[in-house]
């Protein structure tokens, strides 16, 4: 993990909801199989647009209010969060090229 910090549900509000630039959160699992293919693309990401859109990630096992708050119920789930609400969720690992293509709006 790199370029991308863990958040855990006490430092959503303020590392997330009250960021001044959009935050994409990944929330993973130890035990899940595509979060692992989605981690690597998404440091490339943050190497690459750090300076647009940060980039965290949150462990749901150990962090369960925040994903239940926000009906988390399949991972990965990447939530973009700006001005404190959701304004896109993309489910499930994609190649990196699709992932960027559906942040154009907060990378390009």
């Amino acid at each position: 993990m790199g370029n991308i910090q863990a958040v855990t549900d006490a430092e959503f509000p303020t590392t997330v909801l009250g960021s001044d630039k959009p935050v994409l959160v990944d929330f993973w699992a130890e035990w899940c199989g595509p979060c692992r293919q989605v981690s690597p693309i998404l440091e490339e990401i943050a190497a690459e647009h750090g300076d647009k859109i940060t980039i965290v990630k949150m462990n749901v096992d150990e962090n369960p209010q925040t994903p239940a708050s926000y009906r988390v119920t399949s991972i990965p789930t990447l939530n973009v969060y700006q001005n404190g609400e959701v304004v896109q969720s993309i489910i499930g690992a994609k190649p990196k090229s699709l992932l960027l293509k559906e942040l154009d709006a907060f990378v390009g």
